[in-house]
């Protein structure tokens, strides 16, 4: 049976392209109308991706859009939404003061929770305080780009808890902890990042240091709405538990949903009630809550889903789509870990990261059933493993889009009033010229035949 990926020409990425470029040019060239019509723009995108394909191809287009609603934006966006009401419901209060050996250890111990967390949950809840410390500051927008590079993306990188591409994976059959692995080129990174981020902090404070609060009231380090911790921990603790519930999978529309997943999605909208319900409204006046931050996110980011269908099709085609040349040249652990990077850094990096699996398997052991070819890549050629791994994770960093969370943070600091560069300025002045040099040095290091 011909898939649909097998059919859809590249020419049907163009949309995808599309909603990139507007949210990209628009908040630099346009910003006022943007702000004002990001939702219709991001509408037209979606229908010029999926209309044609309608016509073309109405049965398998219907079930993608579907199977892309149910199975991945729903649960994407209560997860987030979740988490975001969740630490907008808990505040931090002390003499935190943005110094950069303030900045330098908060972002070091907040990179490891997030693989407790998930960078999800470790972005939303911690980036408040970060906020609030550096707000004296004239110019922090450096502290919350690595921030979105350490916290956001390469902080995930240690349990499956931490990134969707490793839970996938440990659904699949990978171990639990085997993701410890990760850790060497994990701590080279954050290594890399933090001695970048002191040098340029540290350059910024000298010009700012007599901004700086004098005889500041000493505050007791205070957690307002501190029960919320338990609503939080509970999120990663339902994603675990569920996933190892056997339950049976339920048809909607033609699309299967396992129920433990339909259970997870509805006991996230259960924790996220309760916490708002229960934690006094002066909290989240504390915080400067509202909700336009998880707005955006789920108006953009419904858009990227449905223009994605027709890359992400073509990618799960394999040598059988659009992407052939593409897919037969990879060939060691560096073409992985760079071409599960770059996809992942513009598309979803959790099916990115199933297809370059899946590629993997099938080039290593053809015909093999899938957990149990999983265990064999794991002990014959682990190098492989690593590299879609840390692909999928790591490059996450180089775009706003890259990951959730990246988007989550721009646009909550964007809301108190910090100035964030653009989607190009975030490449040409931030990540392009940190993050490709240590992907780079880790290919000599860790990847080089």
């Amino acid at each position: 049976m011909v898939t649909l990926g097998e059919k859809l020409p590249l020419v049907t990425v163009l949309p995808f392209v599309g909603i990139l470029l507007s949210i990209a040019l628009f908040p630099l060239v346009l910003p006022r109308f943007w702000q004002k019509h990001f939702g219709k723009i991001t509408l037209f995108w979606a229908l010029l991706s999926i209309l044609p394909l309608l016509y073309l191809f109405p049965i398998e287009t219907l079930h993608e859009i579907l199977h892309t609603l149910l199975a991945e934006y729903i649960p994407f966006i209560l997860l987030i939404s979740s988490l975001y009401i969740i630490s907008g419901n808990i505040y931090l209060h002390g003499n935190f003061s943005g110094t950069p050996l303030f900045n330098i250890i908060y972002l070091f111990i907040s990179t490891f929770l997030a693989s407790l967390m998930g960078t999800s949950g470790a972005s939303v809840v911690l980036v408040r305080p970060l906020i609030r410390a550096n707000a004296w500051r004239k110019d922090t927008a450096h502290v919350f780009i690595f921030f979105i590079f350490l916290v956001s993306n390469i902080g995930g990188a240690l349990t499956p808890l931490g990134d969707p591409p490793l839970f996938l994976g440990f659904l699949k059959g990978v171990p639990f902890f085997w993701t410890l692995n990760l850790f060497p080129t994990m701590f080279f990174c954050v290594i890399y990042l933090l001695i970048l981020f002191f040098i340029i902090d540290s350059l910024h404070y000298r010009r700012e240091k007599s901004f700086l609060p004098k005889n500041k009231e000493k505050k007791p380090f205070v957690i307002l709405g501190w029960y919320n911790i338990f609503f939080l921990i509970g999120v990663p603790l339902t994603i675990l538990i569920s996933a190892n519930l056997p339950l049976p999978s339920l048809k909607f529309f033609g699309v299967e949903r396992p129920l433990n997943e339909i259970i997870r999605d509805l006991f996230l909208v259960l924790l996220a009630g309760i916490s708002y319900y229960i934690t006094p409204k002066k909290v989240r006046e504390k915080n400067e809550f509202t909700f336009f931050p998880i707005k955006e996110v789920a108006i953009l980011f419904l858009g990227i889903f449905m223009s994605m269908i027709p890359a992400l099709n073509i990618l799960k085609a394999g040598e059988k789509g659009a992407l052939k040349p593409l897919i037969i040249s990879l060939n060691e652990p560096a073409h992985y870990f760079w071409m599960t990077g770059i996809l992942s850094a513009f598309l979803d990096n959790a099916p990115t990261y199933l297809t370059f699996l899946s590629t993997c398997l099938g080039k290593f052991y053809p015909g093999l059933a899938e957990k149990e070819a999983i265990l064999r890549l794991i002990q014959d050629y682990p190098k492989y493993l690593l590299a879609i791994s840390e692909g999928a994770v790591f490059f996450g960093a180089l775009t706003y889009i890259g990951n959730a969370p990246n988007f989550m943070v721009r646009s909550i600091v964007e809301e108190k009033g910090i100035p964030m560069p653009s989607f190009f300025g975030y490449l040409i002045k931030f990540s392009f010229p940190i993050l490709i040099p240590m992907f780079l040095l880790l290919t000599l290091i860790f990847y080089r035949s």
